[in-house]
């Protein structure tokens, strides 16, 4: 099955099956019949007990435009989650809204790193990277391609007290990945796509932060260079402890990675599981998963 941009058709055919036509008004018309009404104590259980990241009854968009409508989310320390949807369902809308980008009309998000619940709704993108440890990890060309790789990392600590403690923490991940030390004084701009995803990567790391939000991680990458990618977030999950909150366009390869995934439809969540139990849900698959 193939999902068309909003207002285009495309056909895809599979061997011995006819040719199936599908936009994603139906992809998203069909996923709204498929909610399944996700109680809380459903997240409460996949997140396991006192969650790192948590969303209560969020409702939130872009100035008068409300995307997010009564939105919950769970995920424990050291967990990763993938959100999963058809185009327009909000999933980068939540990204954006935990990290500060959005309008908050109503809800909660807090955090949790074992003293206590911090209500962290109403922090600006600077104060939850700084206080929070909250990073937002941006879809490809958010590199700086005229400075060198260095300058990129030092930019990444632009909040640390004294630009000494950047660039000591910029050594820091140059000791972690000697791709990027081979290439610290190139300019950004000759690194290929993989090395740029590993710099960006990399920059949201100079600050130490606890949660990873990822946009789209495979994103213009050849192949070759997303398992690289994937094994990178999934190096900093499970030997760091980071907890990983991931957009992935590839939901089949997002819910591979993920311990829990949801589905998003129109600015709801429809349906929440294990990752590995929506990668076998025939509903999702073929909806999402490509079959």
């Amino acid at each position: 099955m193939a999902i068309s941009r909003p207002g285009q058709m495309i056909c895809n055919g599979f061997p011995g099956s006819v040719d199936t036509v599908i936009s994603v008004d139906e992809v998203a018309r069909q996923a709204r019949a498929l909610a399944r009404g996700v109680p809380l104590k459903q997240l409460d259980a996949l997140a396991g007990p006192d969650a790192a990241l948590q969303i209560d009854d969020l409702r939130a968009g872009y100035g008068q435009m409300e995307i997010l409508h009564g939105f919950n989310l769970r995920v424990g320390r050291g967990q990763s989650l993938c959100l999963i949807g058809p185009n327009g369902a909000g999933k980068s809308t939540v990204l954006h809204s935990i990290f500060g980008f959005t309008t908050i009309n109503s809800g909660s998000i807090l955090t949790n790193y074992g003293s206590g619940r911090t209500d962290v709704t109403r922090l600006s993108a600077n104060e939850k990277l700084r206080l929070a440890g909250i990073a937002y990890i941006l879809q490809d060309k958010s590199v700086f391609p005229n400075m060198t790789v260095e300058e990129n990392l030092w930019m990444g600590g632009f909040l640390k007290a004294r630009a000494a403690e950047a660039k000591l923490a910029a050594e820091r991940v140059f000791d972690q990945y000697p791709r990027l030390a081979a290439r610290r004084k190139h300019a950004a701009r000759v690194l290929s796509g993989g090395e740029r995803r590993l710099l960006e990567i990399s920059r949201a790391l100079v600050m130490d932060p606890k949660v990873l939000l990822v946009d789209e991680p495979s994103i213009g990458l050849e192949p070759r260079f997303i398992d690289m990618v994937f094994e990178i977030l999934g190096d900093l999950q499970h030997r760091e402890g980071k907890t990983v909150v991931m957009v992935e366009q590839n939901a089949k390869k997002g819910l591979e990675f993920a311990n829990i995934g949801y589905v998003l439809v129109s600015g709801e969540l429809a349906i929440a599981g294990k990752a590995k139990e929506l990668l076998a849900d025939p509903d999702v698959g073929r909806l999402f998963l490509g079959g």
